[in-house]
Parts: C-alpha cells; sequence; structure tokens
C-alpha cells in the first residue's frame, strides 16, 4: 500500500508532525520518513544552514523553523510558528538532545555542563510539550513521542549527565501522559540503542563493540531501525497506547 490508500488509523497522511532537533541524525531520518508517509514536518534546531537546506529538500510538505531549547521565549514563538506553518499541530517528536558528558567519569564533570544537559534535554523537553499541548489537544488525536535512550536503563558508564537527563525524560513521559491523557493525547518514550549518527562518531570503539555483543540483533544500528517505532506512535492506531517506553535497540536491553 501507498501512503495515500492505507487504513486512516495507520495513515499519516495530512499529519501536522513538530521535530526537535531535526537537522541532523535521527531527527533528519525521522524528518524524512515522516514526509515519504504523507505527512508534513516542521524540522526545528539551532542548526540554521542546514534545516532550511533539509527542508527545502523534502519539499512542500517541510518547513523549518529555528528553535534553541535554552530559551523558553525561543520555544514559545518556534512551536507558534510551526503550527503557523502547517496549520496546527498533531504530533511532536522531541528529539533535540545534547550529550556534553561522554568519556568522562562524573567527579569531572563542570557543573556548567549538568546544568546544560539538563536544560536541553529535560527542561526543553517540557517547556516543547507545554507549548504544544494546546494544538495538540485541538488536533482531538494528539501524539507525542519523547526520545530517551537505552543508556538509562543499563546505566552507561561516564556519561553520567546525559544518562540522568534520560531517565528524566522517561520519567516525564509517564507524568506527562497521566496529565495530558483528559485532552485526548499520548505520551510514550522510545529508548535507541547506540546509533551511526552523527552525534555519536565520539563513542569509542569499544563501545561500538560492547553494544555489538550485546545486541540479539547482531548488526549496528542505523537511524531508519527507529523511525518505523516512531511513527505508529504518531498514527491514530496508538490511540490507548500511552505512558509506555519502548526501548528499540536490538536486544541490546530487553523489558
Amino acid at each position: 500500500m501507498t501512503p495515500a490508500n492505507l487504513p486512516p488509523e495507520i495513515a499519516l497522511q495530512g499529519r501536522r508532525v513538530l521535530v526537535t532537533g531535526a537537522a541532523r541524525g535521527l531527527g533528519e531520518s525521522f524528518a524524512r520518513a515522516l514526509v515519504a508517509a504523507g505527512a508534513q514536518v516542521v524540522i526545528s534546531d539551532v542548526l540554521h544552514e542546514r534545516g532550511r537546506a533539509l527542508a527545502a529538500e523534502l519539499g512542500a510538505r517541510a518547513h523549518y523553523v529555528s528553535m534553541d531549547l535554552m530559551d523558553g521565549a525561543a520555544i514559545t514563538a518556534g512551536v507558534a510558528a510551526a503550527a503557523q506553518a502547517m496549520g496546527g499541530i498533531d504530533g511532536l517528536i522531541n528529539n533535540a538532545a545534547i550529550t556534553n558528558s561522554g568519556g568522562k567519569n562524573m567527579e569531572l564533570l563542570a557543573a556548567s555542563t549538568w546544568d546544560q544537559v539538563m536544560g536541553v534535554n529535560v527542561r526543553g523537553t517540557w517547556l516543547v510539550t507545554v507549548a504544544a499541548t494546546p494544538l495538540l489537544a485541538a488536533s482531538g488525536s494528539g501524539r507525542v513521542v519523547n526520545i530517551a535512550s537505552d543508556t538509562a536503563l543499563w546505566g552507561a558508564p561516564r556519561l553520567m549527565a546525559y544518562v540522568a537527563s534520560k531517565g528524566a525524560v522517561i520519567a516525564m513521559t509517564r507524568s506527562m501522559a497521566r496529565e495530558l491523557g483528559g485532552q485526548g493525547i499520548t505520551v510514550n518514550a522510545i529508548a535507541p540503542g547506540l546509533t551511526l549518527v552523527e552525534a555519536t562518531q565520539y563513542v569509542p570503539e569499544d563501545r561500538h563493540d560492547f553494544y555489538l555483543q550485546g545486541r540479539a540483533i547482531k548488526r549496528p544500528q542505523v537511524p531508519e531501525d527507529v523511525n518505523a517505532a516512531a511513527l505508529f506512535l504518531l498514527t491514530r492506531a496508538s490511540g490507548f497506547i500511552t505512558g509506555q517506553l519502548l526501548p528499540v535497540n536490538g536486544g541490546f536491553v530487553m523489558n
């Protein structure tokens, strides 16, 4: 079946989705998959040149909006601009995140690094969701997908600020689901494993090998491995699934 003739409950044709941190990596992969599925997409990021180029490449159903998750006013303005570009918002993928703590033991982390990681990954996710809530409620089938990480499930060492932030995202997902359920909005999280993207190029080879040997599926993880889970959680068919965490990591961590 093509996107145009899928059953309506699983189709994304015409759905309007905001993806944060979408100029590269997993966010870019989500944006490409959404456009291919017939959705409208707003790519938001602080990488303005790359974001605009990606939107231009993807065509008329893609738009770029600047959004700095460390700036509450920029978040409010960015969500409003996204809604204006698409005529509303049906779905939100909270993908934007920074690592900044990789390779250092916790005693070597600066408090400013901790605060920055928490500011983007946790505070930013919260504020984007708050700003988008009225629009998601007006949709009648609003969907929020938070991108967590399986590092918070197995306790990855030498990555403390990032791991703590993604653990917070998992916890927030459950509280958000309870708070927003009455408005018809579902909130779920995906926990990808170590994925081959630009942002993970710093990861040492031994960590990649550790993941590869620990997976039930013995191959590297690529962004496309995460797309289907995210897209399903944005459909109308996922309307009775909320507050859940789905690890997508080839069986490295199993619930």
